[in-house]
């Protein structure tokens, strides 16, 4: 999956791949936000954590795994 987050007060957005489902990424931040919990952790496809605050979420795009097009499109 492609994640972007977009953080309040910043002008870049973190953007990453985890290997997760859109299910698991949109439930652990939902399940953080609820809580009230001051960080979520989110996980890449290659192990890096990343520790985000919650009150600084703006918003979160979560995209599908599909295949990028090479060469001419006609």
């Amino acid at each position: 999956m492609d994640i972007r987050i977009g953080i309040l007060n910043s002008p870049r957005e973190l953007a990453f791949e985890s290997s997760e489902s859109a299910a698991d990424i949109a439930a652990t931040i939902a399940a953080a936000v609820e809580k009230g919990a001051p960080l979520v952790t989110l996980v890449d496809s290659k192990g890096k954590h990343y520790l985000v605050p919650t009150a600084a979420i703006g918003y979160v795009e979560i995209g599908n795994d599909s295949a990028r097009k090479v060469g001419f499109v006609g």
